[in-house]
């Protein structure tokens, strides 16, 4: 059975997350690490960071992931502008490693009209030194509290690079881009998350269960289902290839029920989290009966895969 959360507050302290993820009944969630629309890298004490993981222990509530700030983009022109992608991302690893989180997922950015194969060079040096300066933090701190458990070093945080909707030139608008990323950094640590609101406005129709079968085929040809980290569950209130990132509550958008009932119930995606990132039917964002109505959905009868 998949478990489902989604994305939380950690505003005050990352520890809040725990109890805000439990008042909407997330088996897992997601979170930010310091303010989205910035490049700050917050500092969280030891104590923090320590309180953290006994949380996740002693609640359950797991795997949970780090959301990364909207600011980066591997695919601009602007040297700065990308240092600081490659600066935060590095910090957002490595502080994933410290909390024990899955990974972090972030949007790669944009190459803004320049095409796919302008810009894939960069983008694949750029995660390459990501994972390496995880890698060297890692060993760094190999025995420490953080990263060692049982006498076991506890694995290496996964960087997740998420599907985009296709506008504005965004990278990983089709598989077959995210594809040739993968298959260029060669990392068993990059891995994808799945946005269904994303992937569908990118014109992959998840919404009936034919079309779903045959985006699956397709992703695992791509990039290997086993490289589907985490599912961002949205629908969306826009059709088809529009191209357009707008996400809508469970069942009140285009995917619909009949979608989701077909996504929470696909054998190949039981053990893959679902991470809710809706507006809330109250407006305050994932909420206790968006992830109600998507647990609802499972087990409901469905037509067996072809």
């Amino acid at each position: 059975m998949p478990k489902v959360g989604g994305h939380v507050s950690s505003a005050i302290s990352l520890n809040l997350a725990f109890e805000r993820a439990q008042k909407i009944g997330a088996d897992c969630f997601q979170f930010f690490i310091s303010p989205p629309q910035q490049w700050l890298q917050t500092e969280h004490s030891e104590d923090e960071i320590s309180k953290f993981r006994q949380l996740e222990e002693s609640t359950g509530i797991r795997p949970n992931f780090i959301h990364g700030t909207y600011l980066i983009n591997l695919g601009t022109e602007k040297p700065e502008h990308l240092q600081k992608s490659i600066d935060w991302l590095i910090y957002g690893i490595n502080m994933a490693s410290k909390l024990g989180s899955q990974g972090i997922i972030f949007h790669i950015g944009s190459h803004k009209g320049k095409g796919f194969d302008t810009v894939i060079d960069q983008v694949v040096d750029s995660i390459k030194k990501v994972l390496d300066g995880s890698s060297r933090f890692a060993n760094a701190h190999s025995n420490n509290k953080y990263t060692s458990s049982s006498n076991e070093v506890e694995k290496l945080p996964y960087l997740i690079l998420e599907t985009s909707a296709g506008g504005g030139g965004t990278i990983g608008r089709d598989f077959n881009e995210l594809g040739k990323i993968l298959n260029q950094v060669q990392d068993d640590r990059l891995k994808v998350c799945l946005d269904t609101q994303h992937v569908f406005a990118a014109g992959y129709d998840v919404k009936n269960l034919i079309g779903l079968n045959d985006v699956l085929e397709e992703f695992d040809e791509e990039i290997g289902l086993s490289n589907l980290a985490v599912i961002h569950a949205n629908d969306s209130k826009t059709e088809i290839k529009s191209y357009r990132d707008r996400h809508e509550n469970i069942g009140e958008g285009i995917i619909g029920l009949e979608g989701f009932t077909n996504l929470i119930n696909n054998p190949q995606l039981q053990n893959v989290p679902f991470i809710l990132e809706v507006p809330g039917f109250t407006g305050t964002g994932p909420d206790l009966e968006n992830v109600k109505l998507l647990k609802s959905l499972i087990s409901k009868t469905t037509s067996s895969p072809t």
